[in-house]
């Protein structure tokens, strides 16, 4: 692992490294030269690596959910290597069940840490890299985003509720210098499945065939996914050194094939109520 920092190095500041794409990511860019401030909600999951190139990383505690940790973070990541120049917002998890079997407390939990964590930093980042008019923020996204399954509704809407603030963003930052990159990984053989991923207390047999027919599924997948998290993290760090980092960046082909089927979906129904659609506005000239 290098240990003197390329002249076109980046400053990266990644949440949720303790595994799994954060980890990744992590690895891939202190490899490339870069500095990495690397948070976990449990810090002593990422001090190992940190401690491997001392003058490279910085590993810090934070819990996304609290927005006095994330600004204390980010002071103490500005504090050592100086202007961030990437924001990659990994930290997140799963809540597999039907919407009717997701408890409360459960959803509010993944929806705090997958939607409200990823905007509290970018909230707490964008007046440091508006001030310099450069910055670049990475949100994970997710397969359930571009379309969803059973038994993934509350993990999925929040994940597409981070697509949605993902295109505002752009759209707001677009003359600033800021560029904004969705990541959107197919299924990667990380630990999400088996360390990542929250379950309903009690199922309903109603959902045997439909939600839990998807958690068997998942189950039955972990550890045999076709995504491999080395080659897709050194795919993200070269997509960030580039010079034209794209706004959405799938990885692995099961993404493409769900963004063509979606594609073609929507293609569908637009072609199919064209005409109930165009009916329902004032007619031309009134």
């Amino acid at each position: 692992m290098s240990s003197h920092p390329a002249t076109d190095s980046r400053t990266w500041f990644i949440t949720g490294c303790s595994t799994g794409f954060g980890r990744a990511v992590a690895e891939a860019a202190l490899q490339a030269g870069d500095q990495v401030v690397l948070t976990a909600r449990d810090v002593s999951k990422v001090e190992s690596l940190a401690s491997v190139v001392p003058d490279q990383a910085l590993a810090l505690p934070l819990d996304v959910t609290r927005t006095d940790q994330v600004e204390a973070a980010i002071e103490a990541a500005v504090a050592r290597f100086g202007p961030l120049d990437v924001v990659m917002n990994n930290a997140g998890y799963g809540l597999v069940g039907a919407i009717e079997e997701c408890q409360a407390d459960q959803i509010r939990r993944c929806v705090e840490t997958n939607f409200f964590g990823t905007l509290n930093v970018i909230q707490a980042v964008l007046p440091r890299l508006r001030a310099r008019r450069s910055g670049h923020i990475v949100n994970m996204s997710a397969a359930a985003a571009i379309s969803n399954y059973a038994g993934f509704g509350v993990y999925g809407a929040a994940k597409a509720a981070v697509e949605a603030l993902s295109e505002s963003l752009r759209a707001e930052t677009v003359g600033l210098g800021i560029r904004v990159t969705l990541v959107e990984p197919g299924p990667f053989r990380t630990d999400f499945i088996g360390r990542s991923l929250e379950t309903v207390p009690q199922r309903l047999g109603d959902y045997d065939r439909t939600s839990g027919k998807f958690a068997q599924f998942l189950k039955v997948i972990d550890g045999k996914q076709p995504g491999d998290p080395a080659r897709a993290a050194r795919a993200i760090v070269g997509m960030v050194h580039g010079p034209n980092p794209p706004f959405r960046f799938p990885l692995g082909r099961y993404l493409v094939k769900k963004l063509r089927d979606r594609s073609a979906e929507l293609a569908r129904v637009a072609d199919e109520h064209e005409a109930t659609a165009a009916a329902a506005d004032f007619p031309t000239g009134g």
